[in-house]
């Protein structure tokens, strides 16, 4: 009787054979189902990132996080901003509300009414010196030097590339007194402490606004870490404005909301046109190539 011939085994006798894949792990070189011997992922992407396919992160760093709809780049560390339709939803919100403050103030309706009721109970209310120097951050001799620093130290950073945002700034903040100037001489509101007119809406929120917000959008693209505090500072900055404008006796609170609705509908407006969105160059360094 022929013998039948045994497989051939290896250097330990055993036989040749695949390996088995585990549970749960991907098996980044297995022939391909059609034999053609392609390397697979399990879960179906490509087993390397194509290069120049690779997102940039924040400023343009290298990176995998990919950008977020609706979102610039350099905030993809804070929580998901609104889309396209979100922002315009907002910007329209801001509108409304501006609307009808603006409405109110000028035609003394109940919310006036209202409003200097609460005043009235608000004034004087907090340490003197306090107040009076958070008051102190909506002048332009506090928050303009803030943003020609942000503006300059953006240049420094992004060179040509920073121009588009720089303009965005700089134009937000010519546009408030265009834009604040006639609203006060044409409603002619009086002050709470005093028979002048010309108080609504409120010069010094409005310059904090656009100057420290601003300036935080001009600082984020350049932060690589923790890249939430310069808005919530901004935010911080503004609030305490209007909290000392109000108690001191500066300003109505409406005065002071009016200013809010209105500014974030220009800082709104010139990041739908997508003044925000572009990433500085000088901050972007040569990607490895992909192993």
């Amino acid at each position: 009787m022929s013998e039948t011939p045994r497989p051939q085994g290896t250097a330990g006798g055993s036989r040749s054979r695949h390996p088995l894949p585990r549970p749960g792990r991907a098996f980044a070189h297995m022939t391909g189902a059609s034999g053609s011997g392609t390397p697979h992922r399990s879960d179906g992407r490509p087993p390397h990132t194509p290069r120049g396919a690779r997102q940039p992160g924040p400023g343009g760093c290298p990176g995998t996080t990919p950008p977020v709809p609706g979102q610039p780049a350099f905030l993809s560390g804070l929580p998901r901003l609104p889309g396209p339709r979100g922002l315009v939803a907002l910007f329209a919100l801001c509108g409304l509300v501006f609307a009808l403050v603006t409405w109110q103030v000028a035609a003394a309706g109940p919310l006036r009414r209202a409003d200097e009721r609460l005043g009235r109970a608000l004034f004087g209310r907090g340490p003197t010196g306090l107040t009076e120097f958070l008051a102190d951050l909506g002048s332009t001799a506090v928050a303009l030097p803030v943003l020609a620093a942000s503006i300059a130290y953006a240049l420094w950073r992004g060179g040509r590339a920073a121009l588009p945002r720089v303009s965005a700034a700089a134009l937000a903040m010519v546009a408030v007194p265009a834009l604040v100037v006639p609203l006060k001489s044409w409603i002619a509101r009086t002050g709470p402490l005093t028979r002048d007119t010309g108080y609504y809406p409120s010069g010094h929120t409005a310059t904090a606004v656009v100057a420290y917000c601003g300036a935080a959008l001009l600082l984020c693209a350049y932060v690589r870490r923790r890249r939430w505090w310069p808005g919530v500072l901004a935010l911080v900055l503004t609030l305490a404005t209007g909290a000392g404008l109000v108690l001191r006796g500066y300003h109505w609170p409406l005065d002071v909301v009016g200013s809010w609705c209105l500014c974030l509908m220009l800082l709104l407006l010139s990041h739908r046109l997508g003044l925000w969105r572009r990433p500085p160059r000088a901050s972007r360094v040569r990607a490895a190539p992909d192993r």
